[in-house]
């Protein structure tokens, strides 16, 4: 099998913040042989405590405890390579952990280093680890950028098992429509591996060392889109297989079996999903032909988005619903009564009542409790007549019912859900600037395809307090209604849509979030929320208020970014 691009002679890295493989550089066996000979170099020089390659530059004499710019404190060291160290570190200034990338000023990368990580830095795309700054300072270079603490490396995830069909079909859209999206502004990854992806609590995945990492290395490509769309399809053939698709074992995974060639994930493991193993497969292979179907070769990120957007998407598995346990129907048996154990929560079943008495003693009683009963049935004959003639001396109409309290309640008919007519409607914007004010009257159109929309924003899916707390709409019924719910259709379906009810006093946003009455809250990854109100409530105005956001596609309308749109909006009381 003729040797590809890249990732074929990567070797496994247990570093942490930055992966400490090499990939090759060449598309002919001498270069990747030369390749693999330098990789093989820089793991020796890891393991033994080396710090460097033959003719590079030392690394500066940096330590725990160390400040950049008076601002940045390194902590913890996690790579010391080939001139370059890499550091978990702290921004005292705005008292969040940073990830710190240090060489010297006179490294043969640093003008490299500085302007890829300056490209980076102008994507501004939530879906890739953010370049907070590039610096040249004291002859060091040092680049910044976000650390994610609640997030888990690819390499991670996959030490307990392949990933789920959902989950792996999530993670490949959103790499491979992230890598697209940066290759269209002329910025490739080249290292893109199980250590550069991660997947955060919230379930997005995110992807790190933009540029950064290949310009560390003194990576380069002749063909940079194919470069990262193979990489995209080895990543999710790890993801369903947890085997790295090349012969040499890789970031904790084992390679394909020597000499057999490139086989599809689900020959490798069984119970893959068919469409996700052919679409890996069109990543991963090119000249033609994938090993199972004739399928043309998938060669830039915007093709794989292509051949993704073809797939039927692949939905998340249900909720396991565990059947009640069933019970066995009791008996009598020699004058007891059989009871299974009883089980906390679970209605206990009603006991068979014991076979009639037939003995004399038994017929004795029975003739008793029967006077008893014909007696209280006299008494309460008696004491009924009685109380239907005091109804007819109070009542001038003697054929109206008389009914007490206790039976109008228990007895009257639920009163029937009406829809709240809608007046009219305006933003609320507790800070900064509005949303799309002019659109807020298509949320109670009756007109799903129409819309009001929120910006895209960068950082999600919660709101940021400090710069905006939420975005919402106050909806005003013209006179008081009791409100018990409303039902929102939303456009984008995604983890973290948050949405509140609040009862408010006006329309003005100068009335603050403290001095509202709270109805109700409700968080839904589907297109649709209902917010039920525990209590109804009596209200003129309210407001419904965002709180967080899911991650969306861009389109015509918005950027990529964490968003969401009412499409249609009904209040019942």
């Amino acid at each position: 099998m003729a040797e590809r691009s890249t990732a074929a002679v990567d070797v496994a890295d247990n570093s942490g913040d930055e992966p400490l493989t090499a990939e090759a550089d060449q598309s002919t066996a001498d270069g990747v042989a030369q390749n693999r000979e330098r990789d093989t170099e820089i793991d020796e020089a890891q393991g033994s405590g080396g710090t460097e390659g033959p003719g590079k530059a030392s690394p500066p004499e940096l330590h725990s405890g160390h400040k950049l710019a008076r601002r940045y404190r390194l902590e913890e060291c996690v790579t010391r390579l080939d001139g370059f160290s890499s550091w978990r570190a702290v921004d005292e200034k705005l008292r969040r952990a940073v990830g710190v990338h240090i060489l010297p000023a006179d490294h043969s990368r640093a003008r490299s280093v500085l302007a890829a990580a300056r490209s980076s830095a102008l994507l501004g795309d939530p879906r890739f680890v953010q370049v907070l700054d590039a610096v040249e300072e004291n002859d060091l270079v040092y680049v910044v950028h976000e650390w994610l603490p609640d997030a888990a490396e690819l390499t991670t995830l996959l030490a307990s098992g392949p990933l789920e069909p959902h989950d792996a079909y999530q993670m490949v859209s959103q790499i491979a429509s992230a890598m697209a999206a940066a290759h269209r502004e002329g910025l490739a990854h080249l290292r893109l591996n199980p250590n550069a992806v991660l997947r955060t609590s919230s379930g997005q995945w995110r992807i790190r060392g933009l540029a950064v990492n290949a310009a560390l290395r003194g990576i380069s490509s002749d063909t940079p889109q194919r470069t990262d769309t193979e990489s995209v399809g080895a990543l999710l053939y790890a993801g369903l297989t947890q085997r790295w698709p090349y012969e040499s074992d890789a970031y904790g995974l084992s390679g394909l079996p020597k000499d057999v060639g490139l086989i599809a994930p689900d020959q490798v493991r069984a119970g893959v999903h068919r469409g996700l193993s052919e679409l890996s497969m069109r990543a991963l292979v090119n000249d033609g032909a994938t090993a199972s179907r004739h399928e043309s070769p998938c060669t830039t990120p915007e093709e794989l988005v292509k051949a993704i957007g073809e797939m039927p998407r692949i939905r998340p598995p249900e909720p396991a619903f565990t059947a009640p346990p069933e019970y066995q129907r009791t008996t009598y048996q020699q004058g007891t009564y059989g009871r299974p154990a009883p089980h906390p929560g679970a209605t206990q079943p009603v006991p068979t009542p014991p076979a009639p008495l037939q003995s004399r003693t038994g017929k004795a009683l029975k003739w008793a409790v029967s006077a008893l009963l014909i007696a209280a049935l006299g008494l309460g004959s008696w004491q009924l007549a009685d109380a239907l003639m005091d109804s007819g001396n109070n009542s001038d109409d003697t054929n109206k019912t008389q009914t007490t309290d206790g039976g109008d309640k228990n007895n009257a008919a639920p009163k029937p859900v009406k829809t709240l007519p809608i007046q009219r409607a305006q933003e609320y914007v507790a800070k900064g600037d509005a949303q799309h004010p002019n659109d807020v009257d298509k949320t109670y159109d009756k007109d799903s395809s129409t819309y009001w929309r929120t910006a895209s924003f960068r950082d999600g899916p919660d709101m940021k307090p400090a710069f905006k707390p939420g975005v919402g709409i106050v909806y005003d019924f013209g006179s008081e209604q009791e409100v018990s719910a409303a039902s929102i259709g939303l456009l984008f379906s995604g983890d973290h849509t948050t949405v509140t009810l609040y009862a408010t006093d006006s329309m003005s946003s100068s009335v603050p979030l403290t001095s509202m009455t709270k109805l109700g809250s409700v968080t839904t990854s589907g297109t649709s929320a209902k917010v039920t109100v525990a209590k109804p409530v009596k209200s003129r105005y309210v407001l419904v208020w965002f709180t967080a956001l899911p991650y969306a596609q861009g389109d015509s309308y918005s950027d990529p970014g964490y968003k969401q749109a009412v499409t249609d909006l009904k209040f019942t009381g």
